[in-house]
């Protein structure tokens, strides 16, 4: 069944128009990956979907429900939870706290603390640490703990493994494997093009804010995705064409 379908949709980012057009559709229980160089617009969707950025035309649905015009808290509350780029933690609040906030106005739902933890063992020690002490993969563990805490429907990642050290990235990802295996409906922007493919079901490539490739993670070759990613290949010309 569909959860969230976006059709058509344009935003742009400063004067630049970013997002292209783009429609897209994830069904509940499925994992896509959004891959594509800096620039490409994948952020700026991911935004426009959460309703941290506008967008200038276009539909997004969640449960055949139209958000596009609902500010960030409503679609919130209603299910959609982004992490985004860079964390954005409490600094001064506890890992314990930044995940008490997100609770307060939670759907109902599986996801507690005491759950969060279980699935991010790696913050279990950490519970009463400031968030400006944490060490990165610390810190994005906590952020995707806090929008957790929410019981998301979708749930948007933003760049999970960018700038951290390859060990905590492999943490990170054991415990979003987790979270995966417990049935979550994950957007997934990423740059590791490995990790993407391995925990996605299908996989699609932004070129110039258009969406240039698409399909099965399990059915696309590394090749194919790069030479989308670059912006090679025929497919590529045909859909700029």
């Amino acid at each position: 069944m569909t959860l969230l379908s976006v059709d058509n949709v344009d935003a742009n980012h400063g004067l630049l128009r970013a997002v292209r057009g783009v429609s897209l559709t994830l069904d509940e229980g499925e994992v896509v990956a959004l891959v594509g160089a800096n620039g490409a617009g994948k952020t700026t969707l991911l935004r426009a979907i959460s309703g941290a950025h506008r967008a200038g035309s276009g539909r997004i649905t969640l449960d055949g429900v139209d958000v596009t015009d609902l500010p960030p808290h409503r679609r919130a509350r209603m299910g959609i939870a982004l992490v985004p780029e860079g964390r954005r933690l409490f600094a001064e609040l506890t890992v314990e706290e930044n995940l008490l906030v997100a609770a307060r106005h939670a759907r109902a739902g599986t996801w507690t603390v005491d759950a969060v933890m279980a699935a991010f063992p790696l913050l279990q020690p950490l519970r009463s640490k400031r968030a400006s002490s944490l060490s990165g993969g610390e810190q994005q563990a906590t952020a995707i703990g806090r929008s957790l805490m929410t019981n998301p429907r979708v749930l948007l990642l933003d760049e999970v493994s960018l700038g951290l050290a390859p060990q905590a990235v492999e943490a990170v990802y054991r415990s979003i494997e987790t979270v995966i295996g417990a049935g979550a409906t994950v957007l997934l922007v990423e740059q590791d093009l490995s990790r993407a493919m391995r925990v996605a079901h299908r996989l699609m490539c932004m070129l110039e804010g258009r969406v240039v490739l698409e399909g099965p993670a399990a059915g696309l070759t590394r090749e194919q995705v790069t030479e989308a990613y670059f912006g090679l290949g025929r497919h590529v010309l045909a859909e700029s064409t």
